[in-house]
């Protein structure tokens, strides 16, 4: 095949474009599908093979999991930007996560917490390396690069659909249950053959990796090595201090594996109270590098969009803790004689995600040429209202389902969910729905805001400081399983509704300020910033993406 035909071999695209498309795709099938299930996996009772954990607990992990997945990412890019390249990068970080997927298969409760650290250093390895490589198929000047990394994307929503359903099925299917008695084999097992299943599907695209990566040319083959050696040397220093602190990290989470004296609530805000002076830190820091007035402008007007951010994934991220209970206690199963797993709705986000962003798509476009398409910062204030909606749908059920007091005798096994407590599954349906086009007014706006805010030089920090703010948003996500465990559904939907609603109302007050400070009014550019004339290449509206994937 001459250098013409690969570079147009995959839909009309660079033929290394095909090795990294399956490699995310089963990267995120792997990722998804266990994190499907994760959450009612801790909870179920010892008797079915779960992890009998409280509500609370479980949400604990999840939200100290869920974090570090993009905490990680940012020593992930930097250790492969300077000393393993993203090639290599991918390579171990696709090891580490089916490792750990392996961990969690192996019906041992000590190498639980184990899987969940390779499972989030390896993500934090090939997450943000895996998506620089695509970059650089393409020359600057490429006219292919959106739709590259479009395609790209699909591969990332075709995993995070279909996983939830093979891995589900295994974990919590009585069929499956009941194939496992016939053959002789612990029915309680079947949550690892869950798992057991993401580790296969991060091993298959390891495979498809090895043996195309050859066509990917030079693209992230190498490091970016400084050539000051006081500079090489610090970049030394700063690695051995991440690997120590990965090193404690896991040291603590293996401690509460085997049993110790650690409180986990403690850890859990210890590390909530570090995520938030590290927000602060970094913000302190932008403000008191910048060189002028411009750029301290810029820096504040960052913030409440930061703060969006948070808020945002705060409340989507439901979707694999407070949501997966209430599919699991809460939600009725049989729909036309078939049996819905709980862990299945998670695929709903994906389904509609593919099949509403070509109208979205659509609709930018024909906005944009009557010039009535709305700022970024008025797409996320939007989309932060139909998050609110979406939470709206679920009020309904607040009459239906059991109240706190008697959660907790269920709790106390003095009472049972009755089926007529339960709704219909149809409620989660709506409120995914609105939940998609809630992510498609935000995800793929929300990064452009802040890349076009930043000063060029700062590109890079601005690129962490989105990933630092989906963990916070993570993190409260899974600390808001022991929220509803205490307070109830009852307290908790209005309470997201409301806070929903509150950010939405700060972003629309500070939207005239923040398109001044986007350069969109010439006049609130300062006279001295000659050097940010060229801002970096925003991200397109029509991007399909997941909102993990920004």
């Amino acid at each position: 095949m001459s250098a013409k035909d690969r570079d147009r071999a995959f839909f009309g695209h660079p033929i290394g474009l095909r090795t990294l498309f399956f490699t995310e795709m089963w990267e995120r099938f792997s990722y998804y599908g266990m994190r499907a299930f994760l959450m009612i996996y801790m909870i179920a009772s010892l008797t079915v093979g779960g992890r009998g954990m409280t509500k609370a607990q479980a949400g604990l992990v999840m939200a100290l999991f869920l974090s570090s997945v993009y905490l990680l990412s940012l020593p992930g890019g930097w250790i492969a930007d300077r000393f393993l390249g993203q090639r290599k990068a991918v390579t171990i970080g696709g090891i580490g996560i089916a490792v750990g997927n392996a961990l969690l298969a192996l019906p041992i409760d000590q190498t639980f917490y184990p899987g969940l650290v390779m499972i989030a250093i390896g993500t934090g390895l090939l997450k943000p390396n895996i998506s620089t490589i695509v970059g650089q198929l393409y020359s600057k000047d490429d006219i292919r690069r959106d739709a590259g990394f479009t395609i790209y994307y699909m591969g990332i929503n075709i995993g995070a659909t279909i996983s939830p359903f093979i891995c589900g099925y295994l974990a919590q299917n009585e069929n499956f249950r009941s194939f496992l008695v016939d053959k002789g084999i612990d029915p309680t097992w079947c949550w690892h053959f869950g798992f057991a299943a993401a580790a296969i599907g991060m091993v298959g695209g390891l495979v498809q990796y090895f043996l195309q990566q050859r066509d990917l040319g030079e693209s992230g083959l190498h490091p970016n090595v400084p050539e000051d050696p006081k500079v090489a040397a610090n970049d030394v220093t700063r690695l051995k201090m991440i690997i120590g602190g990965l090193v404690a990290v896991a040291a603590v989470l293996v401690g509460l594996a085997v049993g110790t004296d650690i409180e986990p609530n403690r850890i859990g805000d210890i590390f909530g109270i570090g995520l938030a002076i590290g927000a602060i830190v970094v913000f302190y820091g932008f403000f008191k590098n910048a060189r002028d007035v411009g750029e301290r402008r810029r820096v504040i007007a960052m913030i409440p969009l930061f703060i969006g951010a948070i808020g945002f994934f705060g409340i989507f991220e439901q979707a694999s803790t407070t949501l997966s209970v209430f599919a699991e206690d809460l939600t009725q199963r049989k729909f036309l004689g078939i049996t819905i797993e709980a862990s299945y709705y998670q695929s709903v986000n994906g389904l509609f995600i593919v099949a509403l962003a070509p109208l979205f798509a659509a609709m930018w476009v024909a906005l944009a040429k009557a010039r009535k398409e709305p700022s970024s910062v008025l797409k996320f204030g939007i989309g932060m209202i139909f998050v609110a909606l979406s939470f709206v749908v679920m009020l309904p059920t607040l009459s239906t389902v059991p109240s706190l007091e008697y959660m907790e005798a269920v709790k106390a096994g003095k009472a049972v969910i009755q089926e007529s407590q339960k709704v219909s599954g149809g409620y989660l349906m709506a409120l995914y729905f609105i939940y998609t086009c809630a992510e498609l007014f935000i995800s793929p706006v929300g990064l452009s805001s802040m890349s076009k805010l930043a000063p060029q030089r700062l590109a890079g920090m601005v690129m962490g400081t989105w990933f630092l703010g989906t963990a916070i948003g993570n993190y409260l996500a899974g600390r808001a399983a022991g929220f509803a465990e205490v307070r109830g559904f009852q307290f908790l939907f209005p309470f997201l509704i409301v806070g929903a609603l509150v950010i939405a109302a700060g972003l629309f007050v500070v939207a005239p300020m923040i398109k001044r400070m986007m350069g969109r009014d010439s006049q609130a550019h300062d006279p001295a910033d000659k050097s940010e004339k060229t801002e970096p290449e925003p991200l397109p509206s029509a991007r399909v993406v997941k909102n993990d994937d920004n």
